[in-house]
This record gives structure tokens, sequence and C-alpha cells, in this order.
């Protein structure tokens, strides 16, 4: 019986309200096979937890909370599975999160810093990845996979 009520808090405890230490308001660009958004967006994040929600027309549409799991309107899922439902298989399970926050990605593999950030080409069978970050902006395009990932900061 304990064992059940540990796998239940496991679960629920997931996708629960979590209190963030920094929020921004963005301006985002999302294409991807199953998200396609252009609109006013919100990243909130802490120390162990980060909200993607995303407006329009004022209206909340999608919040994305990636802990260990990644929660969306349908319900939670691994990382993993995450990548292979709404982006590409092939991607590393902290992809997304690493976007969200301006982060290295592929563990910081081809990184070449420049004037205002970073900057990472990957390309190989599965992906063909320039990844861009500067003080305002984070651009991500894979033209194999046709995703697109622009987040700039609101002035």
């Amino acid at each position: 019986m304990k064992y059940i009520v540990l796998v239940f808090t496991l679960l629920f405890s997931a996708c629960s309200i979590k209190n963030y230490e920094h929020t921004h308001s963005k301006i985002l660009i999302i294409k991807s096979p199953k998200i396609k958004f252009a609109d006013l967006g919100y990243v909130r994040n802490s120390s162990k937890s980060i909200e993607l929600e995303l407006f329009v027309a004022g209206q909340s549409i999608e919040k994305i909370t990636i802990n260990h799991l990644i929660c969306v309107r349908e319900g939670c899922m691994s990382k993993g599975g995450f990548n292979t439902d709404y982006l590409h298989p092939s991607y590393p399970a902290e992809l997304l999160q690493n976007i969200l926050l301006g982060q290295s990605i592929y563990e910081g593999k081809n990184r070449v810093k420049s004037n205002e950030g970073f900057e990472q080409y990957i390309k190989d069978e599965e992906v063909d990845i320039l990844y861009k970050v500067s003080s305002d902006t984070v651009y991500f395009k894979d033209k194999k996979n046709k995703i697109l990932f622009k987040i700039k900061d609101t002035k």
C-alpha cells in the first residue's frame, strides 16, 4: 500500500504548482510538427523547474512545465518522450530546457563564442542545427527536421 502512495505522490508532484524565482516575458516563435506558435509567452524558472506559458490575444493556450518530466495539457512524459512526440527523437533529453534558458546544447559541441554570446553548428545524419544565443535572443533552427525556436526579450 505504501508503494502505491509513493507512486501517486511522484506522479502528481510532477505537475504541481511551483514557486518560480525568475519570470521573463518573451516574444516566441515556435515551429515544429506538433506546435505552431508566434506571440507572447512567459518563461519562469527556479533552480528545479522551468515553465513556458504561451498566450494568444491575452489568453493562455498552453503551459509546458519542465522538471524531471515535461508536462503539457495532455499530461506528463519523459523528456525523451516529449522530444519524440513534439520535436525530434534524436535530440538530447535536456534540449528544450537548454533552449529556454539560453544554455549550450549537445553538451557544448562546436560552441564558438561571439561578441554577443555564442553559436553552435551541429550537423550529422539526423540534424542540421544552427543555434545562436545573444543577450536578448535565442535562435534554434534545425533545417533537416524543420524545427524553429526564436525567443526574444520584450523591451
